[in-house]
């Protein structure tokens, strides 16, 4: 199995990257996580001929502008896209005309499916909780492949979080806050508490995203987190745009 973080930043593109995408490319399916500017890379890796879903977090422009891409792609089976109850009527509000093509003009079928809770499939399952956000997220745990893989998206440290990644082989979460910066207003990740959920939820690994592109304007500062990040979970990496990992 391989993941592929297509684009790592939060907020908006930069010199270190697009706003977040991820690609889990397995055997039997093409899983990818959220839709900012990283998602017209997906076709660089993705085979067209698999099944493929995209699951959307929450409707911040970072996690959705990349929709705009979508008639770039070949699906050969469609697109299905998933997120909490509501999400059909948000997105469809926004790409559709004079904004961008709607999804119905596509040229292969979409299928929005909104759902809280658990899903199960022959090639995986996902299970949903709330995050600690200022807009309703999802953090998503799927196991697929007999691995599991969490991500936890734009939050503040919570249980949920934690809950998601238990023994989780690979937690994604996001970093968008520096070293010991918080907020209860606009809640985030910094790397210490990124760290800790990785720790608390016994997880093997721990991929940090989402680098809000402001406080992160290069990849040294990403390092510097990552390094911080360390010192409470040693198997920790800081993402950059199209680095692969695979389980």
């Amino acid at each position: 199995m391989k993941i592929v973080f297509l684009g790592t930043n939060g907020w908006y593109d930069s010199p270190t990257g697009n706003s977040i995408s991820i690609l889990i490319e397995t055997g039997a399916h093409n899983i990818l996580l959220d839709a900012g500017n990283g998602l017209f890379k997906a076709d660089r890796y993705l085979n067209k001929d698999k099944p493929a879903s995209l699951f959307i977090s929450h409707t911040h422009l970072d996690h959705i502008i990349g929709l705009h891409l979508l008639n770039k792609f070949e699906f050969m089976h469609g697109l299905k896209i998933y997120g909490q109850p509501g999400i059909e009527a948000a997105l469809q509000s926004i790409f559709r005309a004079p904004y961008s093509l709607p999804f119905a003009s596509l040229p292969f079928p979409v299928n929005i499916i909104e759902f809280d809770g658990m899903l199960e499939y022959p090639a995986f399952s996902v299970q949903t909780l709330a995050m600690h956000h200022s807009v309703p997220t999802f953090g998503f745990r799927f196991i697929i492949e007999n691995k599991i893989i969490t991500y936890c998206p734009d939050t503040g440290y919570c249980d949920n979080a934690v809950e998601l990644a238990k023994e989780a082989d690979l937690l994604i979460t996001e970093c968008a806050f520096r070293s010991g910066e918080e907020s209860e207003f606009w809640p985030h990740l910094n790397p210490e508490s990124a760290a800790r959920i990785a720790f608390e939820a016994n997880a093997r690994h721990l991929a940090l995203i989402h680098f809000d592109a402001f406080r992160y304007p290069t990849i040294d500062s990403r390092q510097h987190a990552e390094a911080k990040a360390k010192i409470i979970f040693s198997n920790t990496i800081a993402t950059r745009d199209e680095m692969v990992f695979e389980l």
